[in-house]
């Protein structure tokens, strides 16, 4: 090495030694949080009439008048294609923002919308858990529950958020969400001074409580108020909006859960429009809440889970609908999603006794994946009751 050169390296070498030194005095910026969102299908989503193996002629005759035909579905590979509803979610796999987890389901699963339910929000079947595994993922996130760290967003709270320290937001209509209290008294509520008491521990539960309530609804009034988006969430907003309004107002919420109501895809009857109708409402929510992330710069920090709590039955029913079923198809949208199909597919020459498909994939898995690959949590095994390997989702 001639002398230049020596400089030339000594001196590149000192400026890689001062840039810590002068970037010392430089402020601090916190990372944004991860946020995980829950979307919830109620009612039992047909997952085979959802994403479609085209390819397989089994599926044709399982189904010989609500299958949907080849040149309907929209294509996204040599084997499958996706319900024509789906266009919105079409745009997410496009992008490579989609992940289409198969076949997700449990041992000796349960035909009850009630009772499966409770297994999908409890993530522990047959075991009458009273605590959610979303509740559970917050306990051991934040076990210090700070305020307003779930936000479920619907009329009445799900069992999923039901948690040990923290008290989940719970609200349908922004503007409408308040304390339940007489008139009489809600001009006294702010002048009410809360103190704590050592001798009286429930006491304090009840009054933080009564504190967490009246702050939140005063902060998602307004959120909601403030928020305004030029993004189309489509004909049905599925509440995905109102969880964009929190997110816009920096609520310290990491876990938001959101539902169709009233068993919409409960689909036993004249199956093929209702449900390409509900998808198309979902699809183009689910677009329309990626691209308010991306216009609100949250994109890298978002990633949204969908499921439902069963499947239909592998063959149609007499009345051109399903009936209940078992192992379906769950999904992962969002920019730090890494898209592709994962879990194996269910045989459609092999069901089981009752003519269902067998589970390939257990559905913990994906939540682990959630737990793990996306919330950075290492205690999936303690907030599931067991280990399940999560999927390689998250890069």
């Amino acid at each position: 090495m001639d002398r230049r050169q020596l400089l030339k390296q000594a001196a590149a070498l000192a400026g890689v030694a001062l840039q810590p030194a002068m970037s010392i005095g430089a402020p601090l910026i916190a990372p944004k949080p991860r946020v995980l969102v829950i979307f919830e299908l109620s009612g039992g989503n047909d997952g085979l009439n959802t994403i479609v193996p085209y390819r397989d002629d089994e599926y044709y005759k399982l189904r010989p008048s609500i299958a949907l035909p080849k040149n309907k579905i929209l294509k996204i590979d040599d084997e499958w294609g996706m319900n024509p509803g789906l266009a919105g979610m079409k745009q997410i796999w496009d992008r490579g923002d989609l992940a289409i987890i198969h076949g997700c389901g449990y041992e000796r699963p349960s035909y009850s919308h009630f009772t499966s339910m409770a297994y999908w929000h409890t993530a522990a079947p047959n075991s009458g858990d009273p605590y959610g595994w979303v509740g559970r993922t917050a306990d051991a996130l934040a076990p210090h529950a700070p305020e307003n760290y779930i936000i479920n967003i619907d009329s009445s709270q799900s069992l999923a958020v039901q948690s040990k320290y923290h008290t989940p937001i719970v609200f349908d209509d922004p503007s409408e969400f308040r304390r339940i209290i007489r008139n009489e008294q809600l001009a006294a509520i702010p002048e009410i001074k809360i103190e704590s008491s050592q001798a009286n521990l429930s006491l304090n539960f009840l009054n933080n409580i009564a504190r967490s309530a009246t702050a939140s609804s005063l902060k998602v009034r307004k959120a909601w108020e403030k928020y305004s988006s030029p993004v189309d969430y489509g004909v049905f907003s599925s509440q995905l909006d109102k969880v964009a309004a929190c997110i816009a107002a920096e609520f310290p919420t990491q876990i938001y859960y959101v539902a169709f109501r009233n068993n919409a895809f409960d689909t036993h009857v004249h199956q093929v429009n209702l449900h390409e109708r509900l998808l198309t409402y979902a699809a183009d929510a689910v677009r329309g809440f990626l691209d308010d992330m991306e216009r609100l710069g949250m994109a890298d920090n978002v990633s949204l889970m969908m499921f439902s709590e069963f499947g239909r039955r592998a063959g149609e029913n007499a009345n051109l609908g399903t009936d209940h079923g078992t192992a379906n198809t769950m999904f992962f949208a969002g920019k730090p999603v890494k898209g592709g199909h994962y879990g194996k597919t269910p045989n459609l020459l092999d069901l089981n006794d009752t003519d269902n498909l067998k589970f390939t994939t257990d559905f913990r898995r994906v939540y682990a994946t959630a737990i793990e690959g996306w919330l950075e949590s290492q205690k999936a095994d303690d907030i599931l009751k067991g280990k399940f390997q999560p999927l390689p989702i998250f890069t």
